[in-house]
C-alpha cells in the first residue's frame, strides 16, 4: 500500500481529500501547515506528498523547497492541490520541482490520475 501526504490547512478539503485517498487504497498522513508535513516526513516514508499552496507559515512554494534540500524527499513525487488556476502559478510550481498540479475544487479521478501518474515516473 502507498501511503500519502496530506499537507492542507483547511481541514474539511483535508479530511475530503484525506478520505479520497483511503477509498482508493492509499495510506494517508496529514498536515494542518507546511511545518507539520516536513516535521512528519523526517519520520515516516512517503511515496507521494499532496500540498497546497497558500498557508499560513510556511507556503507550499517554501514546502517544496525544504523537500527537494533534502536527500530522503527529494525524490519524493509532490504535487500541489491549489485554488489558484493561474499560469504563472502553474508554472512557478513545476518550475519548483513540482510533478503535478491540481486545481480545487477537483474531481476525483483528476486527482487520482495526477497522483498515478506522478508515481510512475
Amino acid at each position: 500500500m502507498k501511503t500519502a501526504l496530506v499537507i492542507e490547512d483547511n481541514v474539511e478539503i483535508q479530511e475530503n481529500t484525506v478520505e479520497i485517498l483511503e477509498l482508493a487504497g492509499y495510506s494517508t498522513v496529514s498536515a494542518s501547515n507546511g511545518e507539520e508535513g516536513i516535521s512528519l516526513a523526517t519520520t515516516t516514508k512517503f511515496d507521494i506528498i499532496l500540498c497546497d499552496i497558500i498557508m499560513p507559515g510556511m507556503n507550499g512554494y517554501e514546502v517544496i523547497q525544504a523537500f527537494k534540500k533534502n536527500p530522503a524527499t527529494a525524490r519524493v513525487p509532490f504535487i500541489y492541490v491549489s485554488a489558484n488556476a493561474e499560469k504563472r502559478e502553474l508554472e512557478k510550481a513545476m518550475n519548483l520541482g513540482a510533478d503535478g498540479y491540481v486545481c480545487k475544487p477537483f474531481d476525483t479521478p483528476d486527482l487520482i490520475t495526477a497522483i498515478e501518474r506522478s508515481l510512475l515516473k
